[in-house]
């Protein structure tokens, strides 16, 4: 199991690095076969903003 360096990944092992891929691309995948409607664009960075404001006051 090679390390990776952190200046090349924030992942301690390809192992690690690996599994998050097959994670992110399994959830994409679903939710753009998904017909749940989405979220507009405007909404979603409100939802981040505010989640970033909570941290930044926390």
């Amino acid at each position: 199991m090679p390390r990776l360096s952190p200046i090349e990944s924030e992942f301690a092992t390809t192992e690690e690095a690996e599994a998050y891929d097959v994670w992110f691309r399994t959830t994409v995948e679903a939710r753009m076969k998904s017909d749940a409607p989405g979220i507009p664009h405007d909404e979603a960075m409100a939802r981040m903003q505010a989640i970033i404001d909570r941290r930044k006051n926390a």
